[in-house]
């Protein structure tokens, strides 16, 4: 574990700053005294929601639950020309799988872009807004620095003037770029973001809402806080840069005449060691083929850990853990992993399963003789049951279960070794067969019948136990091993481009695996330790009866410390 997550884990997630804050305003005299604590979560639907988006979603509908407010879902959809209705339903999708409801509040920004409209008038004829014509380029050359203001040539243009060429532009008279509406706050002002910020500009691009209605649209500064007012919103709590935007947040709601006057409160971005966070690079790793999809399991979106075998559960208690910052910081993904084994080792069913089958022969077994064996699904949640196993003459293990000359400490199977086959019998190698390559392809055993379900008569002991599966109801199955997906820990802040980090082992798919029969009929997500060798789950896409597809979610970090 990081140090700096253990700094975070300092932070009780029941007494952060946020809960202050909001104990503080609801109490008498505080500024939302008698009223419900409603918040927000406001994706733009740009993309798919990836695991930092799962922190901010735990503190919008955490918070609301923790006082018994409501926290309303919306897309923040300024920005046609890079949303999609597809995203909309994937975030949807996201926010219901980690066990949150919005209820009927569901809206989108564009819900107020009439209203914006003629807000953005209002400042006009207040004399706090003017349409500026310099380009971009113009823009950022004159921006000034910490000792020079500012300068706009059109910041004295008359109001009238002002408001004829907004008109115009909302009614598509000039190209992209031309004009934008600018707040009229303070050129000389120490924050930048409140040296005249645009709040409005032309971009004449079908919306996946609204269609061609607008040609002109408003920036997210000057948007959200009108959403949040409009919405009733009393905390909207959102991500540590938006801190030095605060400012020009509560500029927006103290000149307009809204129905409530929201107070932000920011917190620190999760970081994630060992893959990009950035919205712009994931899509580009979908674009070039990086990775197969937004979902491909390697990806930190919430579809992707989905697929990968990650429960709501997992993600919901890894979030509270980490806490409410007000420092960024950057978390192993190893506790990501630790907190997904935490809650399936409590809650997934146990099988067998054989990656890298080479073939056991018991030379002293019937050969026409089948047993069946009842094992416990789960020792930690005996509710689940049993299941039948069978066991005959021949039978899959893991080929590095088997050294023909073992090395130093090596307790599994070797000429003269006996070990336990689990739940069955104690099996002791009597040899194997190679091929011209010294490959393994058979290993002999012979059993011992007084061994049957652990017995050990006569106080014999064996320092080894084996997982199996019977070759004659075993099932194929594909099995995909995943990795880190980067090389190195923070691929975005070395000196090369983010994909030449790319981990060319992070994909192993084995073809040849074998799986108890129990499992012919499973569906997405469950979820299975595969005993000895981790955590898998049913792939969501590709698995179906008949062509059984499963992802390994998480190693068992050590064997001895996780119940068969």
């Amino acid at each position: 574990m990081s140090e700096e997550l253990k700094n975070n884990e300092q932070v009780d997630e029941n007494n952060n700053f946020i809960k202050d804050f909001i104990v503080e305003d609801i109490a008498p005299g505080g500024q939302y005294y008698g009223q419900k604590v409603h918040t927000r979560f406001p994706p733009e639907p740009n993309g798919y929601l990836h695991i930092g988006h799962a922190k901010a979603i735990c503190i919008d509908f955490g918070m609301a639950e923790k006082f018994g407010g409501v926290c309303n879902l919306r897309m923040d959809d300024t920005n046609p020309c890079k949303e999609d209705i597809e995203y909309v339903d994937s975030i949807k999708e996201d926010v219901k799988w980690l066990g949150f409801d919005w209820a009927d509040r569901f809206y989108y920004a564009s819900d107020y872009f009439d209203d914006m409209y003629e807000f953005a008038k209002d400042l006009i004829k207040k004399d706090l807004a003017y349409v500026c014509q310099m380009s971009a380029e113009e823009v950022k050359q004159n921006r000034g620095d910490l000792i020079k203001p500012a300068v706009s040539p059109y910041r004295d243009r008359p109001i009238a003037e002002s408001l004829d060429l907004f008109e115009r532009m909302k009614n598509g008279e000039f190209p992209d770029g031309k004009m934008t509406l600018r707040a009229k706050i303070d050129l000389a002002s120490g924050n930048f973001n409140m040296r005249d910020p645009v709040i409005y500009r032309i971009s004449h691009s079908s919306h996946h809402r609204t269609g061609d209605k607008w040609c002109i649209y408003p920036m997210y500064d000057y948007a959200h806080p009108i959403e949040d007012a409009m919405e009733c919103i009393t905390h909207s709590l959102c991500s540590l840069e938006f801190e030095d935007h605060r400012p020009l947040y509560n500029w927006v709601i103290n000149n307009l005449d809204l129905p409530s006057k929201p107070r932000q409160i920011e917190f620190a971005r999760l970081g994630i060691n060992h893959t990009v966070m950035s919205k712009r690079k994931l899509r580009a790793l979908v674009e070039k083929g990086v990775v197969s999809s937004w979902d491909d399991p390697r990806m930190p979106t919430l579809c992707g850990l989905r697929r990968r075998g990650y429960t709501p559960n997992s993600i919901r208690n890894f979030c509270d853990r980490i806490g409410v910052s007000k420092v960024n910081s950057t978390v192993d993904y190893s506790f990501l992993e630790h907190c997904l084994r935490e809650d399936l080792n409590l809650n997934a069913k146990r099988v067998m399963a054989v990656l890298r089958p080479i073939k056991l022969i018991i030379t002293n077994y019937p050969e026409n003789k089948t047993e069946t064996f009842e094992i416990e699904n789960n020792p930690n949640k005996p509710e689940d049951g049993t299941r039948t196993i069978t066991f005959s003459r021949e039978l899959f293990i893991e080929s590095d279960d088997f050294m023909k000359e073992p090395k130093k400490g090596y307790f599994r199977l070797f000429p003269g070794n006996e070990v336990r086959l689990k739940s069955t019998y104690i099996v002791k190698c009597t040899g194997c067969k190679t091929d011209e390559n010294g490959n393994i392809l058979e290993v002999y055993a012979e059993y011992d019948p007084a061994t049957r379900g652990g017995n050990t008569p006569d106080g014999q002991k064996v320092k080894g136990t084996i997982h199996w599966v019977d070759s004659k109801t075993a099932l194929n199955a594909e099995v995909r091993l995943y990795d880190n997906l980067f090389t190195v820990a923070d691929p975005e802040s070395e000196d090369k481009e983010f994909f030449e980090y790319i981990n060319p082992d992070s994909l192993e798919v084995l073809r040849s695996c074998k799986v108890e029969n129990s499992l012919k009929d499973v569906t997405a997500p469950e979820s299975y330790q595969f005993m000895r060798l981790g955590y898998f789950c049913v792939d969501n896409k590709d698995s179906k009866p008949g062509n059984l597809v499963f992802n390994r979610s998480v190693s068992l970090k050590q064997a001895s410390q996780v119940k068969w």
